[in-house]
């Protein structure tokens, strides 16, 4: 498969993508030696709750944000409708029988969605793109796809939406998709690939919406870093941040790629966001934090901050209209 082909950058070489000051995932003999010595946290089984309310069908003016589940979360704002990470999926795995498998339901059922529009597509592991729920989304919806750069291949690749309903951008790159409505492709740190052969062929980002009511960061997945400055410097009006707390431990192997809740804490204060939201936890396990403990640290470390921060975490299926 062919992925990007476009000019070097100080995040792409001619053919691999890469975080800028050599930020990456460990090598092999990390990933031996956390194998050897893992010490996993609890997690239940199932977790088995009701599923939320169904969302509204639009907000007129105002942003609503409702968390579904992992990095899985609609945004309402100004009329449109915006969907980012999406899976309902039982196991974020190219299989039915392997790979980690869920421990709740998604917050909202699927048939309870209301017409989404336009959909944000951080990076291609498998918990975050997953193909059978973007094929159902652009079957039932037809909405634009925002992806990084390479990812849209792999939309061709599975049949899910035409080119012309897929922008891929890159870091800092723009596109319009509504009236007033403008999204921008973020920095992350983090790494891409779905095989053995395709490792960072494919770019990851995080991005920033601007609307009439209020300017809205969603990190995606990545480690801290240096590009919150730069994404506070560039939006320097956040209303709200959805910003990742979970598969952080043991921090000596996860933190190129992965932030601590401490982390999200620093971020949050370092894009100056009037809101964040905690996403990346509490559903599939893909480190050694237990499944409680996110949110645990996340309490502690913002405590430990001695000052009011609004940093919210909803549990599955629950929406907030953001002040």
């Amino acid at each position: 498969m062919k992925f990007h082909q476009g000019p070097v950058s100080d995040h792409f070489d001619g053919e691999y993508f890469h975080n800028p000051a050599n930020g990456g995932l460990r090598g092999g003999g990390s990933v031996l030696r956390w194998m050897l010595n893992r010490k996993p946290g609890p997690w239940r089984k199932w977790t088995d709750e009701p599923p939320g309310p169904p969302p509204l069908e639009r907000i007129a003016t105002g942003i609503r944000a409702t968390f579904i589940g992992h990095s899985t979360l609609l945004i309402q704002m100004d009329g449109v409708n915006i969907l980012c990470d999406p899976i309902w999926s039982l196991r974020a795995s190219p299989f039915s029988w392997i790979g980690p498998h869920r421990h709740r339901a998604p917050g909202i059922r699927f048939e309870d969605l209301p017409p989404i529009d336009i959909v944000l597509q951080s990076h291609d592991h498998y918990d975050h793109f997953d193909v059978p729920t973007q094929k159902r989304i652009a079957s039932q919806w037809h909405p634009n796809f925002v992806v990084p750069l390479g990812v849209r291949s792999r939309f061709e690749k599975h049949r899910i939406a035409p080119a012309g309903q897929t922008s891929e951008l890159d870091w800092w790159q723009s596109v319009s998709l509504a009236e007033n409505l403008k999204i921008t492709s973020v920095p992350a740190r983090h790494f891409s690939g779905r095989g053995l052969r395709d490792r960072n062929k494919t770019l990851w980002s995080g991005y920033v919406i601007e609307s009439p009511s209020g300017v809205v960061y969603f990190a995606g997945d990545t480690g801290y870093g240096s590009h919150f400055h730069e994404i506070s410097r560039r939006f320097p009006q956040i209303r709200l941040a959805f910003l990742p707390i979970g598969a952080y431990l043991p921090q000596w192997f996860m933190a190129p790629v992965h932030m601590s809740p401490a982390d999200a804490v620093r971020a949050h204060e370092d894009v100056r966001a009037a809101t964040s939201i905690g996403i990346h936890f509490g559903t599939f396990r893909l480190a050694d934090d237990g499944e409680d403990q996110p949110v645990t640290e996340l309490r502690q470390a913002l405590d430990a901050r001695k000052q009011s921060h609004r940093f919210w975490v909803l549990n599955a299926g629950e929406g907030r209209d953001i002040p």
